[in-house]
């Protein structure tokens, strides 16, 4: 049985193609679920919460093997900085647990959603459904088109 929450059955009503993948409970990290679900890393795709000087937090959706690069992003932006917020900063903030933070499950929550431009070379990128234990795959520009996204080059190799 696949698991139903609030991101599918969004995504059932606005009839979006997708696929759901259940996936061990425990907090998984991008490239362990990309070797979970036997895709490459570059599919996987994670999402991080950060921290403008005022203002809502914006989330970032980058490869699993890439790090959000604060300064390409501040710039991109249009801020002078961005700042990591601590793990359990990041789950007050969205609600979501981490491993479990999607831009999906906070549409029309006020976050700016930035994609990096990885992910324009892709036709469809696994991410979070909402919760741990749940990776949705879908096309990139539904993705984009549901959660009003802005595609940068906002990410370096760790």
């Amino acid at each position: 049985m696949t698991i139903t929450n609030n991101v599918t059955r969004f995504l059932d009503s606005r009839n979006v193609p997708y696929k759901a993948f259940e996936l061990p409970v425990e907090k998984l990290g991008a490239i362990e679920a990309a070797h979970f679900l036997n895709v490459t890393e570059d599919q996987v795709f994670k999402t991080i919460v950060t921290k403008r000087e005022r203002g809502k937090p914006a989330l970032v959706v980058v490869p699993a093997a890439r790090v959000v690069d604060l300064k390409l992003l501040a710039a991109f932006l249009g801020e002078k900085k961005m700042h990591l917020p601590t793990e359990r900063e990041a789950e007050r903030l969205t609600g979501l647990q981490a491993g479990g933070i999607s831009p999906l499950a906070l549409i029309n929550k006020g976050f700016q959603v930035v994609i990096d431009s990885a992910a324009q070379a892709l036709e469809e990128i696994y991410l979070s459904g909402g919760q741990r234990g749940l990776n949705i795959r879908l096309r990139v520009k539904d993705l984009a088109a549901l959660v009003h996204a802005k595609f940068g080059d906002v990410s370096r190799e760790e």
